[in-house]
């Protein structure tokens, strides 16, 4: 399927930082056919509810932007909320896309489905060779089981499905929440609160030895 700017389009998570952006890029792309619904609106966890949703919009193509996510603490915190609700929102949205015949499925994860210990630069066939990050392998678990139940129905019935895994992302509308922000965020108001207060030392998580890679949230959006 060639999705072009009169293909309905639904945006799962269109509030959220990544899904914000993707907005952005396609209405910059000309795209105007762009279905959303807000969380008040839709329950990503209710299978019902989802389904009627799609009953009616009838999307042509799915970007499944939508997920529970946060930093470190919050995933080391809530280890049954990150799996279970990522889970529960993958599954529902999938398979009402399929039934009600989506034409071309986005799934978009994280770079952490990878194992810890990854060679270094990361390459698809590394996933499933090692153990995960152990602070965020609930919500890395999900993730690999969305990815595979795509690539299962891509396989099974010809599924036009795509997952994308970016690495870590900054950008407008990120969180800078003491709990629920990433690294980079974490780090601009770790610094930010300790120029404010005349601080001479910020505390910083780690060993020092963790290598990250960064991408502007946009530059994702327009990838995607």
């Amino acid at each position: 399927m060639t999705v072009n700017p009169d293909t309905r389009i639904f945006v799962a998570g269109h509030k959220g930082m990544f899904g914000s952006a993707i907005m952005r890029a396609l209405d910059g792309a000309g795209f105007r056919n762009v279905v959303t619904a807000s969380k008040s609106e839709l329950d990503l966890r209710n299978q019902d509810s989802v389904d009627s949703f799609f009953q009616q919009a009838k999307p042509g193509c799915v970007i499944l932007a939508a997920a529970k996510v946060g930093g470190i603490r919050a995933n080391m915190k809530y280890p049954v909320e990150f799996l279970q609700d990522n889970l529960m929102i993958q599954g529902n949205v999938i398979e009402a896309a399929f039934r009600h015949k989506t034409q071309k499925f986005v799934f978009l994860g994280s770079s952490c489905i990878y194992p810890r210990d990854s060679p270094q630069p990361i390459k698809e066939e590394y996933l499933l060779t090692g153990p995960l990050e152990p602070t965020n392998e609930g919500y890395a678990l999900a993730k690999i089981a969305g990815l595979k139940l795509l690539e299962y129905y891509a396989r099974e019935y010809n599924w036009n499905t795509i997952s994308l895994m970016p690495c870590n992302l900054y950008g407008p509308n990120d969180s800078f929440d003491p709990e629920h922000s990433h690294v980079l965020s974490a780090l601009v108001k770790k610094f930010c609160d300790a120029a404010d207060k005349r601080q001479n030392e910020v505390e910083i998580w780690g060993t020092g030895v963790a290598r990250r890679e960064f991408m502007h949230v946009d530059d994702a959006a327009n990838a995607v």
